[in-house]
């Protein structure tokens, strides 16, 4: 087997994981913005990582736009965010970011990364200050306990990241 990891990562939780997954297989692991589509075809089992961002999964349209050139392949796709891992937030991730086609081609899993305010961009921290506000403006009754954890989150960074996570990417790969 010969394969790539691949990440996209914005405050570093998708980066960890992608390093702990080529770690474990001994794979090449390469930052999304340094891949193209014609390094890709070199491998037989390509694992792309990237966080979330406002549902839609960062860089994912190297695997999307290439998806008829990797069909013979074997792709794992993970995507990192700070909601936990629920069969809710798995297929609403999934379903929003690939067609029901692409979806045959893809193993997909969703690891919890966290939320670390102080290292988004200037332009992420103005977006999710506002939806900080439109939390702060329920009552503490009607917040969610992902809202809630999520509102808390803002003040002290919040880690979820285990390396134990991947066991089920790790596993997939080898069989």
């Amino acid at each position: 087997m010969k394969a790539v990891v691949i990440y996209k990562s914005k405050t570093g939780f998708a980066k960890k994981y992608a390093q702990w997954i080529a770690e474990d297989l001994s794979t090449d692991i390469f930052d999304a913005s340094k891949v193209n589509i014609n390094m890709l075809t070199a491998y037989d089992t390509i694992i792309y990582g990237g966080s979330l961002y406002a549902g839609g999964i960062n860089g994912i349209k190297l695997i999307k736009q290439n998806i008829d050139k990797l069909k013979d392949k074997k792709i794992v796709v993970f995507a990192t965010g700070a909601s936990p891992s629920r069969e809710d937030v798995i297929n609403k991730v999934f379903n929003r970011n690939f067609t029901v086609e692409q979806q045959k081609y893809i193993k997909f899993f969703y690891l919890r990364g966290g939320f670390n305010f102080s290292r988004l961009s200037s332009f992420d921290k103005f977006i999710m200050t506002i939806l900080k506000w439109q939390m702060k403006r329920k009552k503490k009754e009607e917040l969610t306990p992902d809202e809630a954890d999520m509102l808390a989150a803002y003040d002290k960074p919040v880690d979820y990241t285990s390396r134990d996570n991947i066991t089920k990417i790790i596993d997939c790969i080898k069989r």
